[in-house]
């Protein structure tokens, strides 16, 4: 859509077409804020896992749950399973995690991806270190039978 919006080199035409963006994400805002008044308690449920439909509904902030829980839909549709939470300010929109445990987790650009889609209120993820964390021990080759 930028890049439509960029092709309108003359001001009035660009004018124009900010506020015909303007317009339509206003009409789908109100279609949405009307759907979702419409369904039942809880009806959502599974579509709210979907990024497309997350997304869309926190863009016009009809999202039904609040910012911690959305966070937590973002950790869990990354298999971010082995990942604790330790804080979110949302002040600033960082949020601190921390790796559980040794082993394969969800990649870090996975999880930024996940939250923006989830909860875009996260703007900046820091990851934190155990108290209990060692480097890994490299083993290497032998040091030549000379050096022995």
């Amino acid at each position: 859509m930028q890049r439509a919006l960029d092709r309108l080199t003359d001001d009035t035409a660009r004018e124009a077409g900010e506020e015909l963006v303007r317009a339509l994400l206003a009409l789908h805002g109100d279609g949405l804020d009307r759907l979702v008044r419409a369904l039942p308690q809880g009806a959502l449920g599974r579509a709210l896992d979907d990024p497309a439909v997350a997304g869309l509904l926190t863009l016009h902030d009809l999202h039904p749950e609040p910012v911690g829980t959305r966070i937590g839909r973002a950790l869990d549709a990354t298999g971010a399973g082995r990942v604790e939470r330790t804080g979110f300010d949302p002040a600033t929109g960082t949020l601190t995690l921390r790796r559980e445990g040794r082993g394969c987790g969800a990649r870090p650009e996975d999880v930024e991806n996940a939250l923006a889609c989830h909860a875009p209120e996260v703007t900046a993820v820091v990851w934190e270190r155990e108290e209990s964390e060692r480097p890994l021990l490299q083993i290497g080759s032998r040091p030549p039978a000379e050096a022995r």
